[in-house]
């Protein structure tokens, strides 16, 4: 699996673009997930071709450098190169907060935390242009087409599941994903 993702991020050079951008802005622990990943793989499923997601998700952690207001920088100069793209920047090290859970000790803790199984994936190019994966929870329910909450929202913050199942409407989008038991 993980080497089936390589090639489908390898191969697109949109997204291989979007990489080396956020490899320059040399963040500590950064990273590009959700569904910068995620659909990628669903769209090679369906035989479609690769399109980015609406927002492009980047992630990174440093508890020195908490403030939303260094994200929106971050955003900003990001748009100043590709300014096509949606950016989403986020220190996971604030992260917690918003989400109801103790702080968080890095992107792979942050990452766990998520809401589905097969978005809490992010990927990073390293400077020799090798990627890098981190998928605390694995990448088997995202090759396999599968929606599951994560271990913290199968129970108490189920809704937070369900609601997005509905919101981002990815059952219309790839109707062969279904449902964990």
């Amino acid at each position: 699996m993980r080497h089936r993702l390589s090639e489908l991020l390898y191969a697109d050079t949109r997204r291989m673009a979007v990489l080396r951008q956020v490899r320059a802005l040399c963040l500590p622990d950064a990273w590009i997930g959700a569904g910068f990943v995620r659909n990628a793989v669903w769209d090679a499923m369906a035989g479609r071709a690769p399109a980015l997601p609406d927002d492009i998700d980047v992630i990174w952690f440093d508890a020195r450098r908490a403030a939303a207001l260094r994200d929106r920088v971050l955003e900003q100069r990001l748009a100043r190169v590709a300014p096509a793209l949606m950016w989403s920047v986020k220190n996971q090290s604030r992260m917690h907060s918003r989400n109801q859970d103790l702080p968080y000790t890095s992107c792979r803790h942050a990452i766990g935390h998520w809401p589905e199984t097969a978005t809490a994936v992010a990927v990073r190019l390293d400077a020799d242009d090798r990627l890098a994966l981190l998928a605390p929870l694995g990448l088997d329910d995202l090759f396999a087409s599968i929606l599951r909450p994560t271990p913290g929202l199968a129970n108490a913050r189920r809704d937070v599941f369900l609601r997005r199942l509905q919101q981002k409407r990815w059952l219309e989008r790839w109707p062969f994903l279904r449902l964990a038991d």
